[in-house]
């Protein structure tokens, strides 16, 4: 009885496992038959073993078989890693088969590289290779920032907007680190200004403009970047502002606020000194009145001594009296004749 009871056990185990192997199989069968039948062979168990770790079973087979039918032999393994590390399987694939057909070197693990150092920025390993493969075209300056001209002045003063047209082919060796569109764009741009102001005339740049982009082609301007220039072709050169007059134009109002800054504080020192002077004229007036009072004082103090006497006083009075009509006289007032008049009614009784 208990030697059944086991034996029913075993076979129900034995069972299970075999349901349990036929369900893989069965989940495997057609992956591991397309990857059998295009010479990518994976065994089951690398299959199951990838679906317990997470990777798309799918994924990884199809992208091997597709490098495997271009001549690039990969192994699972080496998809499953760059897989587990952040990139895309597919891309790295399609990048190593244009790179192949192309006759451009590229392995796999400089391949990986781009396409993990590529992520998150908008662009893949699959576009840098195309690159490589047909040259881009970069518009100097870039029109989604706002200019649409680069602006620059010659000697003479005036000034020169000028576009390019930078081409460019992506080096693989540099991409990974390299300088990336927005530096050779900026370098451009340096070199075409540099180029303009170099000009003694903007006459030079309108009729040689190939002397631009030749001068910044020279520089080396794509050294230490990601991509290797090609070509710099000027696109478009205009006439801007005069710059050289304008800024003389500023610099002669502003020297001519500063003369009549110094102007102004000149006057004001000049009505400061004005005002002082009438100060002390004002003080001596003062004291001439106050000089002045003294003198009824003075007399006073004769008559008391008997050193004045009536006499004297008269003709004090009297030449006070011509002295007036005099003053009157030459200021041509109305009151001329009334002091003359006075000064000659005092002047009698003195006679």
């Amino acid at each position: 009885m208990n030697s059944s009871v086991l034996t029913i056990g075993l076979i129900a185990v034995a069972a299970i496992i075999a349901l349990v192997i036929l369900g893989v199989f069965f989940n495997f069968i057609g992956l591991w038959v397309r990857a059998r039948l295009a010479g990518a062979p994976v065994s089951v168990l690398n299959l199951l073993a990838m679906r317990l770790r997470g990777v798309p079973v799918g994924l990884i087979v199809d992208n091997r078989i597709t490098a495997h039918k271009a001549g690039i032999h990969l192994t699972s393994d080496q998809l499953e890693a760059h897989y587990l590390a952040g990139g895309s399987v597919e891309h790295t694939v399609l990048a190593l088969i244009n790179a192949a057909k192309a006759d451009i070197h590229l392995d796999f693990n400089r391949a990986c590289a781009i396409d993990l150092a590529t992520k998150g920025t908008g662009k893949t390993v699959l576009e840098a290779v195309r690159t490589s493969i047909n040259p881009k075209v970069i518009d100097c300056p870039n029109p989604a920032s706002g200019k649409t001209y680069i602006d620059a002045v010659a000697k003479d003063g005036i000034g020169v907007r000028a576009r390019a047209r930078v081409t460019v082919r992506s080096n693989l060796d540099r991409f990974v680190g390299g300088a990336t569109e927005e530096t050779i764009i900026a370098r451009v741009g340096e070199g075409i200004v540099t180029s303009i102001g170099s000009a003694n005339s903007y006459k030079d740049v309108l009729e040689n403009p190939d002397r631009i982009s030749k001068l910044v082609l020279s520089k080396g301007l794509d050294s230490g970047s990601a991509f290797d220039i090609l070509s710099i072709d000027i696109a478009d050169v205009d006439i801007g502002e005069n710059i050289g007059a304008k800024l003389q134009a500023e610099q002669a109002e502003a020297d001519k606020r500063v003369a009549q800054a110094k102007a102004e504080v000149r006057r004001a020192a000049a009505v400061a000194v004005e005002q002082e002077n009438i100060a002390k004229v004002a003080e001596q007036r003062a004291r001439v009145v106050e000089a002045e009072a003294q003198v009824p004082l003075a007399v006073a103090h004769a008559f008391m001594n008997g050193n004045l006497g009536i006499m004297d006083y008269q003709r004090l009075k009297n030449l006070q009296s011509d002295t007036e009509m005099r003053t009157a006289i030459a200021g041509g007032g109305p009151g001329g004749g009334q002091a003359a008049g006075g000064g000659t009614s005092i002047q009698g009784p003195g006679r």
